[in-house]
């Protein structure tokens, strides 16, 4: 399984979620994309008003 690294809005990494993951975080409009190569996305906002799970 490929993995999508993630930043949070302060750009620490955070741990890689996976690509149906990284999709629905998109398509939820919760991160944008970052970089393209290696893809990485970033959280749109802070950790405490998210919940990941």
């Amino acid at each position: 399984m490929t993995k999508v690294f993630i930043l949070d809005a302060n750009q620490q990494p955070l741990y890689p979620v996976g690509i149906s993951r990284a999709r629905l975080l998109l398509s939820q409009g919760k991160v944008s994309v970052f970089q393209r190569y290696p893809f990485t996305i970033i959280l749109k906002e802070s950790l405490s008003h998210l919940n990941l799970e």
